[in-house]
């Protein structure tokens, strides 16, 4: 049996591993059919099947090269790991027992290529990174050693029984007598791989058990037999044969499996908590339909319900909310609040059980509410925090809907806080602090401060709900979800509806008068529209006549262009059309990641004054020159549910959600309007 070891490998391993090589080689051109340039072509060593010591990893790493996976030849080359940077691509990847050697074209037509080439030319020494997946990692703990690569190596140390090649990049690191590697971050980290000990995977082998492809729940239960035979390992002078050894393993482990899917069968998802303990401690069917009768029988009529102690506020927020399918609930409230409010209602509770819940708590003694509506009403406001509850569950409905909507525009304005609803008024300074030359008496001169206001306002917006005695009656939760989440959504389009008039009423804002707006057919966004566009930007000037040195950084357009936007700010590369005239273009896009794209259905609605398909804009982060500001009371940026005190004329429950806000234009130097059109 494999022996006992306190080394154990930590339980999240990264699932993506970079390879870096130890040489590269750049050939001469080769020349393609046609008239194409020729193309410069690569080699690389690009792995020697040794063991690496890799950040992020606690021990060294070995890549077995019989499983790594290659899906084809031709793999992307890349700089630094970009899918921007493209470099060129592979033709020829040959894996042998203990090396990787990869060779290819430098297919890229873009800076990057141009600068691999030149840099290489002259003598910089490239690395090369190969990007791989890591499948499937065993453990070797110390005193145990494994076989890769033609190779024997000793643990502690990992191997990566399986792995997939995704792309080949040129990194900029220095060159080293041996190949070394590091591990980048994973692209999802959620992701969680499995680490198996040495020990398990040879047990598992030796005794013909197949551990891939099986499922997270049944390799668990492969492990705890594999654990049961380290406790009590097969005694020297035992008389059972290694064929029988292997038919009782095989056996025990095929008697857990169909245990553990009987239990799963008996449970169906409805009783979780006894799912998990049933397989823990080894109950077989009838101990766990037992437990499952016990737990769905009714509970004894009692002359007072007792409230259990931790049914707090909380636990009743955590049950309403369960109830209402609030998504990312664990979000919301601490594990022991999801958990009792669980054990206690099952996802379950109505409107008439948490009014009764709080009518107990304040020792009401009834036990029915449709047979004292009005009594339960009066116990369950009276001491018991009956309104909060209902306030805070509501306000998380809302504000679910309320993110829901479109919200592009927190990317162009500026947010700032405001204590009541007067005007309010900001100063920008505009100095003349350009330094200017000491003479020789020391002597240094004041600068000169100005400044610019703008005005903002905060108003209240809101509606009123409520939960009426016919909710009460028909004991609909939805009243207490559906509802706030409308009003949510209510609150979310007043925001933009203020917003995006007080942005596209700006014929006066955008003007060119302001040097900041340009019409004409030359402005339909392209190439030469968004330099055009970035140029007058960058001409803007301050007060003093002198440049703002602010660079554009927001590219503002309507749905109708923002696929066209979206491709010119991701394209390395624009062709013309060349068979109409005989001058050559240049296919480098000189926009390609420049400018942060968002969009907004608001700009091209018929209902906003200003509205266009076509017009866009270029603007300033807002953290350097807003052209909008958007001021919240308190600094409350989103609306909230109040209650009010129970409407027993009418037997029914009141709530409000509130939003304060305001919105204004701030500086037209922050940013350019296109019209799109003549």
């Amino acid at each position: 049996m494999p022996r006992k070891n306190s080394t154990k490998p930590p339980e999240h391993v990264p699932s993506h591993l970079r390879l870096l090589a130890d040489s590269i080689r750049l050939e001469a051109a080769q020349p393609l059919e046609g008239d194409k340039p020729p193309l410069r072509r690569f080699t690389m060593t690009a792995y020697t099947g040794g063991a690496m010591q890799l950040s992020g990893w606690r021990y060294p790493v070995v890549v077995d090269l019989a499983g790594l996976r290659v899906t084809r030849k031709a793999r992307p080359i890349l700089k630094d790991h970009n899918p921007s940077l493209i470099v060129g691509h592979t033709d020829e990847i040959a894996v042998g027992e203990s090396l990787i050697e990869v060779s290819g074209v430098v297919s890229g037509a873009g800076a990057v290529a141009q600068e691999i080439i030149a840099t290489s030319e002259n003598g910089f020494p490239w690395q090369a990174s190969i990007g791989a997946t890591a499948d499937k990692v065993i453990f070797v703990t110390e005193g145990r050693t494994a076989q890769a690569n033609g190779r024997e190596f000793a643990g502690p140390t990992y191997i990566a029984r399986k792995s997939t090649l995704g792309e080949v990049s040129f990194v900029a690191l220095g060159a080293d007598d041996e190949t070394w590697a590091q591990v980048a971050a994973s692209a999802n980290p959620s992701q969680v791989l499995e680490v198996m000990t040495m020990e398990f995977e040879q047990w598992a082998t030796d005794n013909g058990l197949a551990t891939d492809g099986l499922d997270e729940k049944n390799l668990a239960g492969l492990k705890a037999i594999f654990a049961k035979e380290q406790a009590t390992p097969v005694a020297a002078t035992t008389t059972a044969t290694e064929p029988d050894l292997v038919a009782r393993l095989r056996a025990e482990t095929a008697n857990e499996l169909r245990r553990i899917d009987a239990i799963r069968k008996i449970c169906a998802g409805e009783y979780p908590d006894i799912q998990a303990k049933a397989i823990e401690e080894g109950w077989d069917e009838t101990k766990t339909e037992l437990a499952i009768l016990r737990a769905s029988r009714p509970a004894a009529p009692a002359v007072v319900p007792a409230r259990h102690d931790s049914l707090t506020a909380s636990v009743m927020e955590a049950a309403l909310c369960m109830a209402g399918k609030l998504p990312n609930v664990e979000e919301h409230f601490q594990e022991p609040v999801l958990q009792t409010a669980h054990e206690r209602f099952h996802g379950r509770i109505g409107l008439q059980d948490l009014l009764l819940e709080a009518a107990w708590a304040n020792g009401y003694t009834g036990r029915s509410f449709r047979s004292d509506m009005r009594g339960v009403l009066m116990a369950a406001f009276s001491t018991f925090s009956l309104p909060g509850i209902l306030s805070n569950t509501a306000n998380k409905f809302l504000l679910q809907a309320f993110n829901a909507v479109e919200s592009n525009w927190r990317a162009i304005a500026t947010v700032r806080s405001v204590t009541d609803f007067k005007q309010v008024t900001s100063y920008r300074l505009v100095a003349d602090m350009m330094y200017e030359e000491i003479g020789p008496d020391g002597e240094l001169k004041h600068g000169a401060v100005s400044q610019e206001s703008f005005t903002n306002q905060a108003k209240t917006y809101g509606k009123m709900f409520s939960i009426t005695r016919t909710d009460l009656i028909n004991d609909d939760l939805g009243a207490l979800t559906a509802v706030p989440s409308q009003l949510g959504r209510g609150a979310a389009l007043k925001l933009n509806d203020i917003f995006w008039k007080a942005f596209l009423d700006n014929a006066t804002f955008f003007a060119v008068g302001n040097k900041n707006y340009a019409a004409g057919t030359d402005t339909a966004l392209s190439i030469d529209a968004l330099t055009k566009a970035e140029q007058m930007f960058l001409d803007q000037t301050g007060p003093d006549g002198y440049p703002l040195a602010i660079v554009p950084e927001i590219l503002l357009v309507p749905n109708a262009l923002y696929a066209i936007a979206q491709q010119l700010m991701n394209a390395t590369e624009i062709r013309e059309d060349g068979n109409t005239t005989a001058k050559k273009y240049p296919t480098n896009n000189p926009h390609a990641g420049k400018f942060r794209v968002h969009r907004s259905s608001y700009l091209s609605n018929s209902l906003y004054t200003g509205n266009s398909t076509k017009a866009w804009y270029l603007l300033a982060d807002p953290a350097n020159m807003p052209v909008i500001e958007v001021a919240f009371l308190n600094g409350v940026e989103s609306p909230t549910v109040e209650s009010a005190e129970a409407d027993f004329k009418n037997l029914g429950i009141q709530l409000r959600g509130v939003h304060d806000f305001g919105t204004s234009k701030q500086s037209w130097r922050g940013g350019v309007k296109l019209k799109g059109e003549a």
